[in-house]
């Protein structure tokens, strides 16, 4: 789950880029560079998906099904006005999508639960900070994975961030 403190570090880091110049508003969106992030996004999760279908190294289905998840929160972020610089982009993305993304998926989820159910209003905060949890601890992952762990436990993991990239896509992809 979503902790304050992690809560608090994203906000404090958005407040610290945006004064950077490391995450930057604009005030128009090119349709070409969000379409190119959302199949990015897509591309990514299928390749995860063809890796882990055909049992191929699982460092590279943990990094397709991060990327996948990565873009869809760049493309997601883009579509509000926010873009991430060159140095820490992947930190940047994960900041900003904490501040500026998680109320609207909130939002967002609400609204879908609502069509389906009556108590969709504890799920889906749960579920926004699930996901917004979900792109942090992948990042983390990610790079654990790349440098530190033992190939026996390798392919458990890889599953598992499969099978949140293609959550996460789905639900976020609803925002971009």
């Amino acid at each position: 789950m979503l902790e304050q403190k992690r809560i608090k570090e994203a906000e404090d880091g958005v407040r610290e880029y945006l004064q950077e110049g490391r995450l930057f508003r604009h005030r128009t969106i090119d349709k070409n560079i969000l379409e190119t992030y959302k199949k990015n996004a897509e591309d990514s999760l299928r390749t995860a998906d063809f890796l882990f279908r055909n049992n191929m190294p699982p460092l590279w289905v943990v990094v397709c099904s991060y990327y996948s998840m990565f873009y869809m929160a760049s493309a997601v972020l883009y579509s509000l006005g926010y873009k991430s610089g060159e140095k820490t982009p992947h930190r940047i993305t994960a900041d900003a999508f904490i501040v500026f993304v998680r109320g609207k998926l909130k939002k967002k989820l609400i609204e879908d639960y609502e069509a389906a159910m009556g108590e969709a209003l504890d799920l889906a905060g749960t579920k926004a900070d699930e996901l917004a949890y979900t792109l942090d601890r992948e990042r983390v992952k990610r790079s654990t994975f790349q440098y530190e762990m033992t190939e026996s436990v390798k392919r458990g993991k890889a599953e598992t961030s499969l099978a949140r990239a293609k959550s996460f896509v789905f639900e976020v992809g609803k925002l971009a």
